[in-house]
Order: structure tokens, then C-alpha cells, then sequence
């Protein structure tokens, strides 16, 4: 790649012909190709090369573990005298230093490695910038991540290292003429993670220094770099240049590094035999040959419906919209309305209606079809997150806060489950803040937790329920759904002033639930609750079935203790109460061991039309 693209390699280039400090963050353990042609180097080395060639005679690399590197140690050790001549030279300024050997005149001049503690390394630093020396050396401090604690309680050494940095900036030797300014002066650059781990007293308000964000590789970048690998990418089909699978290869990318890219290369050079381009980075991402989302094939979502509602009932129009927005995933449209890039979460739904009606289980149901396990539904109860700084607990604490290791509850259980449906029950009841969050993650399909690792969200569905509007609206209305998602619009845009929000969930994408007001309704999602009762007393009774002497008269029976307004929730307590303790309290006193009924039936015979049961066993 052409130096002159690379946007923050040209900032640095014209940074450091006018400041004496740089940092340097963000995505610094990547790989540069400065002059595109497959030389990749670190960027550490992409800098020395840039400042020699700038003209610099000296580059000096330093960090906590390797010491002094990139200079012979006869002249470390001359700039080690230096430091010392300076600081006894000078009354206002004393750096202490170690003792400095005398070098002998017929030493090796070996690359100097050994050890440098910080307050040495620094008083070289600083004795360069404070004299205007003919050599114009550079000064680079890797991992410097860990050369300072937590800023709010820095420790008296600490606080003298940034106090020398900072005395020797502002010292530096700043004599202008024709035949200097042009020149380059001593330098010294800090290579972090992330900017916050450096205390800001250190560069904060300080025109001597800079700082420069070095980003993930973007759009051209990326291509570039795969094209550089063609030769090494077994991926089936192939990746033919101006193709549609190389074009979604390199969007697909976006988020990893050109490192990442390098792995991903070498991975599929490993494998036995080439895997799709999705599956190649599904692998390389989450340790999964198979993305769930390749597996969904015409056939299986022809049946979503059904198996949906096998689980949730009475809700028909709220499934045919979950099943169009998985055929919108499928047939790879979801989030073009938002971004050609296709990193947004597959789809986001806002399940709203009265209490009890299925939202929750419908979210559990849809995890269940699409991963196979009803625990890839990751449920944050919003009504836990509704104080000012609730957001800290999603994402992470920043660095120097109580929890910061621990990082966040939700970029924590998405980075173990990637694939999922992430539930936020009772959206309204979060606190306002929370919700640059979730706009971040809907508009951009990530988010960065505390530790600054960036977690993506392109493989989920976000689901938001809310009771919004339920208590308010009749279930009598003729149009439901337009009154359901005018109370949502009005409390977006007049409470929460949030109308972006619901723009980028979508109007379209707000699912109204239906009242449970029939029996019929209430009838089948007790029926639902059976089979599993049928289950259990197989396991544990080695019971052969459970058969109603009229199962619908039963049924009908019992829905009529229901509490309604609770909707669905009130008939797993009115089973319980009316037929499941009966039935437990049957077998606990009467039966007491299962070989009496191991191969038999437990028959339910109804004592007119009360919830009163009888309970006999029939070979």
C-alpha cells in the first residue's frame, strides 16, 4: 500500500516535524506494507523506517521487559554519559541516574539490550530534547500501556516520570533558524492500546503533544491485503477478483485487523478441505466450522411458523413478522437500509402488548429454532438497569473503576455466545442513558466494552419487549396494532426524546401481541403445558401416559381460574394449583414408589365440571 494512503501514517509523518511527543493508539499491533509490496512489518519497525528515512541518525526503542533496542550499546552508553553531564551541569534540574560505566575504547558495538529501568531511560530522553543535539534521535516507548498505574493514584515515582517528560518538552531546545527549522528534533513517541491508559496530565491541554489514533483497517485496506494473499486463501468458491463472494469476503472482515486477515489466510492453508468464506471466518471468529445462520435453508424456514407456534399461540401475526425478518437474514438484505456494509445485527424486533401474551417466550422459541438450544436467548431484565450509570454494567467500567476486569454483563455473554437473541425485556423501564447503547449497537452492529475490546453484534437478533400502551389501550379496538405502535412512537419522541431510536428499529419492525381474552387462546397454551408433564412422570415414574377422561372439559375447567389480567402467565399457576399438586400429592401418598407405576397409565377423571380430579392407574 502507497504510504501516502495510509491516512494516519501521514499524520504521524507531519506530526513529528512539529511536536516533541506523540501518542500513538488504538490498533498499534497491526501490520503496515508501506510501500505495497507484501513486506508487512510491525508498525513499531514501520516507524523506525519512516523516521530514518525523515532523517533521524538514531531510533530508540524501549519497553519494561527488552530494555534499550535499536541503537550499538557504545552509543546508548554515550548517551547515557550525556544524561549524566547534563544533570550535573544543570541546578534546577537532577535526574537520578545508575552508575554509567566507562566504555572501553575496543568495546563491541552489539545492539545494546540490556536492562533500563524507566527514571534511567527517561533522563536519557530528557537530557536529548533539553540539548540540541547534532545526531536527531527518536525515542519510542512500546507497550507503554504499562509504564504508569491508574491515574488517580500514581505513585511518587510515577508522578517523577511524568514530571520529567513533562519538564524536558517544555525545555526542549526550541532555537528557530533557516537552516533548522527544517530539521528534525529529539523526539520521543508513545505506543498504547488505548489512550486512556495514560494519565492526561500528561498530555492533556499540552501543545507539545499529539495524539494519533491508529484504526482498524478499513474497506480498501482490507482488499488490498487480501489481494496480497490470494495465493495463500483456500476458500471454495474462489475468490475471483470484482466477484460477488470477494466483495462480501472483505465486508465481512470489517472489525479484524491485518493480522487477523494474515491468520485467517493461514488458517484456511491448514484446513483439509477449503471451507465457504463465511464459514472460513465464522471458524477463525468463534471456533465454529458452521455459522447456525448457513445452516437455515428454504425448507427449514418454510417451517418456522409452525414451530414457532408450537410454543407460542394466539399470536400469528407476531410470528409472520419474526419469520420475515429471518428470511430478510436469510436472503442476505438485513440492515441495507442502514448500511451496505451488512455488520448490523441480523434483525431487530420490538415485541409490545399487555403482560402474559408471549413476548418472552416467543424471543426463547425463535433461540430455540435458529441455534437449537433455548439458552442462546440472552435476557437483560431492563428494570435492573434504571440509574444514571446503569450503562457501566452492559459494557464494563472504564479503566481505574471498581469492575473494570470484570468487563460487561452484555459484551461479556455475547462474546461467549455470538450467536443469539438478545433479549431486553421491559425496555421502558431503563434508565434514557442505556439507550446510546443500544443505537450504537443497531446503527454500527457492535459495541466497545471498558477494556476497550469491540464486540460484535452482526450474528444476533435484538429483541425489545415493552408493555407500552397496554394498560391504555382496549382490547375491543378494531385497529390494535396502529393504536399499539402510536403509544410506542409518542413515548420515543415526547418522553424519551430518543425518535433516532425508533428509527433504527423501524416502525415496521414493532410487533403488536394480541390480548389473551379467548379461552381457545388460553385453552392451547395450557395443552402445551402437558407434554412436558407427560415427560417428567416418564422419567421419574416410568409412567407409560397420562390420558384425561375428557382432556377439552378438563382443560376448560381449569382456564377458568385464571387470573386474566396476568394473560398467559396466570395458566402454568392455575395448572399448578388445580392439577399438578393434586396429581403430586396422588403418587406421594397413594403410589410412593414408581414400580407400581413403571408401564401403566395414570387416568384423570373429572368430578363434573369443577377442577376436582381423580387419579387411577390403568394397565
Amino acid at each position: 500500500m502507497e504510504t501516502k494512503n495510509i491516512a494516519w501514517l501521514e499524520r504521524f509523518k507531519r506530526e513529528c516535524g512539529i511536536r516533541r511527543c506523540l501518542i500513538l493508539h488504538g490498533n498499534v499491533g497491526d501490520l503496515v506494507d508501506l510501500k505495497r509490496t507484501a513486506n508487512w512489518k510491525s508498525i513499531p519497525a514501520a516507524l523506525q523506517d519512516e523516521l530514518k528515512s525523515r532523517g533521524y541518525k538514531h531510533v530508540v526503542c524501549w519497553d519494561r521487559v527488552s530494555g534499550v533496542s535499536g541503537v550499538d550499546e557504545r552509543t546508548w552508553r554515550q548517551m547515557q554519559s550525556s544524561s549524566v553531564i547534563m544533570s550535573e551541569s544543570t541546578s534546577d534540574d537532577v535526574y537520578p541516574m545508575g552508575d554509567v560505566a566507562e566504555t572501553p575504547s575496543n568495546e563491541n558495538t552489539h545492539a545494546a539490550n540490556s536492562e533500563v529501568n524507566p527514571m534511567d531511560f527517561l533522563a536519557v530522553v530528557a537530557a536529548q530534547m533539553r540539548t540540541n543535539h547534532p545526531d536527531n534521535v527518536a525515542f519510542i516507548v512500546d507497550w507503554s500501556q504499562y509504564l504508569f498505574g491508574t491515574a488517580n493514584s500514581l505513585s511518587e515515582q510515577e508522578r517523577a516520570m511524568l514530571l520529567m517528560i513533562g519538564k524536558a518538552s517544555r525545555d526542549a531546545d526550541v532555537s528557530l533558524t533557516s537552516s533548522k527549522i527544517k530539521q528534525p528534533q529529539t523526539l520521543i513517541i508513545f505506543l498504547c492500546q488505548g489512550i486512556a491508559v495514560l494519565p492526561p496530565a500528561l498530555y492533556v491541554d499540552n501543545p507539545l503533544f499529539a495524539e494519533i489514533s491508529v484504526p482498524l483497517p478499513d474497506r480498501t485496506l482490507r482488499q488490498q491485503t487480501i489481494r496480497s494473499l490470494d495465493s495463500f486463501l483456500q476458500v471454495q468458491p474462489r475468490l475471483l477478483p470484482e466477484s460477488r463472494e470477494i466483495e462480501d469476503f472483505i465486508d465481512a472482515l470489517e472489525g479484524l485487523s491485518v493480522r487477523d486477515i494474515h491468520n485467517i489466510a493461514r488458517l484456511s492453508s491448514q484446513l483439509p478441505n477449503p471451507l465457504t468464506s463465511e464459514s472460513l471466518i465464522t471458524l477463525y471468529r468463534y471456533g465454529e466450522r458452521i455459522s447456525p445462520w448457513e445452516q437455515l435453508n428454504h425448507d427449514k424456514l418454510s417451517s418456522v411458523k409452525e414451530e414457532l407456534g408450537r410454543r407460542v399461540k394466539g399470536q400469528e401475526e407476531a410470528i409472520e413478522k419474526v419469520r420475515q425478518v429471518l428470511i430478510r437474514a436469510y436472503t442476505g438484505l438485513s440492515g441495507l437500509q442502514h448500511s451496505h456494509k451488512q455488520r448490523t445485527p441480523k434483525g431487530a424486533l420490538f415485541f409490545v402488548g399487555p403482560t402474559g401474551v408471549g413476548k418472552t417466550e416467543l424471543a426463547k422459541a425463535l433461540a430455540q429454532f435458529l441455534f437449537g438450544d433455548e439458552e442462546a436467548c440472552l435476557r437483560f431484565d431492563m428494570s435492573e438497569f434504571n440509574h444514571e450509570h446503569a450503562d457501566q454494567r452492559l459494557v464494563g467500567a472504564p479503566p481505574g473503576y471498581v469492575g473494570f476486569e470484570e468487563g460487561g454483563q452484555l459484551t461479556n455473554a455475547v462474546k461467549q455466545r455470538p450467536f443469539s437473541v438478545v433479549l431486553f425485556d421491559e425496555i421502558e423501564k431503563a434508565h434514557p442513558r442505556i439507550l446510546d447503547k443500544f443505537l450504537q449497537i443497531l446503527e454500527d452492529g457492535r459495541l466497545t466494552d471498558g477494556k476497550g475490546v469491540t464486540v460484535s453484534f452482526s450474528e444476533t437478533i435484538l429483541v425489545f419487549t415493552s408493555n407500552i400502551g397496554a394498560a391504555e389501550v382496549n382490547p375491543d379496538e378494531k385497529d390494535v396494532r396502529s393504536v399499539f405502535v402510536e403509544k410506542v412512537r409518542s413515548h420515543f419522541v415526547k418522553e424519551l426524546k430518543r425518535p433516532e431510536l425508533l428509527g433504527r428499529i423501524g416502525e415496521s419492525n414493532i410487533v403488536p401481541f394480541n390480548f389473551m381474552s379467548s379461552d381457545a387462546f388460553l385453552i392451547q397454551i395450557a395443552r402445551t403445558k402437558l407434554q412436558p408433564l407427560r415427560n417428567r412422570l416418564m422419567e421419574k415414574w416410568k409412567v407409560k401416559d397420562l390420558r384425561f377422561e375428557d382432556e377439552e372439559k378438563a382443560l376448560t375447567a381449569i382456564i377458568t381460574k385464571v387470573d386474566r389480567s396476568a394473560g398467559g402467565r396466570g395458566v402454568p399457576n392455575a395448572l399448578m394449583n388445580y392439577l399438578f399438586d393434586p396429581l403430586s400429592n396422588f403418587l406421594f401418598n397413594e403410589v410412593r414408589s414408581p414400580e407400581k407405576t413403571k408401564g401403566r397409565i395414570i387416568k384423570i377423571v373429572q368430578a363434573g365440571s369443577t377442577c376436582h380430579f381423580d387419579f387411577e392407574l390403568d394397565d
